[in-house]
């Protein structure tokens, strides 16, 4: 009896001593395991913050970028333009005539500016005279027709006019209207004028002008009092000062 029960002791003692070293590494691997979990959190960490890692923002780099050579329209900032002008008058009644003339301008601001204009045409010999024979209502003096103005201007559409894939001229379109006198048939009349023109600068001195106006002035030539309608077209080119 007495050697059973010394068995039985012996095989408690060695199940006892046997489950407190699995526990021991029970224990063991657990904080092994938090060590290596917490060393792979320090590498993550030290990984982000490297250089050489693909996730990390890149760095800002400054890029060798070959800049296009950009020419700047260089026009003066002189306000005054003057030139020449040449072109055609639609006289009523009178036929079209040749027209010459002398244009002045002052630009207040980029889009107004204030124009004024002298010019000198010719009237023809109406449909009256041509078929009357001899009848000659006007002498050669009070044929001429001359008239001057002073007009208010502004540029509503401002760009450029391309010449091939190189040229880039500066250019405008306005328009304009204005009051004046004009001298003919012996007679100074007062007179309305307007129309619309394009400019295209060549240069920063050189300007082209295409106009065309309407001068409208009353009239009782041919014996009924009437509005006249006197059509120009003319082109001419300008300077600045």
């Amino acid at each position: 009896m007495e050697r059973w029960i010394r068995v039985l002791l012996l095989t408690v003692a060695v199940a006892t001593l046997s489950g407190c070293a699995t526990v021991s590494n029970w224990f063991h691997h657990r904080r092994e395991a938090r060590e290596e979990r917490a060393q792979a959190r320090e590498d993550a960490k030290r990984s982000d913050q490297s250089p050489d890692d693909d996730s990390a923002p890149p760095r800002v780099v400054d890029p060798a970028v070959e800049r296009r050579k950009i020419t700047v329209p260089r026009i003066r900032s002189s306000n005054i333009e003057i030139g020449l002008d040449y072109g055609a008058l639609s006289i009523e009644d009178f036929g079209t005539n040749p027209v010459y003339g002398i244009t002045a301008a002052y630009h207040v601001t980029e889009d107004f500016f204030f124009q004024g204009e002298w010019g000198r045409s010719k009237a023809g010999r109406t449909s009256f005279e041509t078929l009357g024979g001899n009848i000659q209502l006007l002498t050669p003096a009070e044929r001429h027709f001359t008239y001057y103005d002073l007009s208010l201007g502004y540029n509503f559409l401002p760009g450029e006019a391309f010449l091939g894939r190189g040229v880039a001229l500066s250019s405008a379109f306005y328009i304009l209207g204005g009051i004046g006198s004009t001298d003919f048939a012996g007679d100074k009349k007062f007179t309305v004028n307007f129309g619309a023109g394009y400019r295209v600068l060549p240069s920063d001195w050189l300007a082209v002008h295409i106009t065309v106006q309407d001068r409208v002035f009353q009239s009782d030539l041919l014996g009924t009092t009437k509005l006249t309608n006197n059509i120009e077209m003319r082109i001419g080119s300008t300077v600045f000062f």
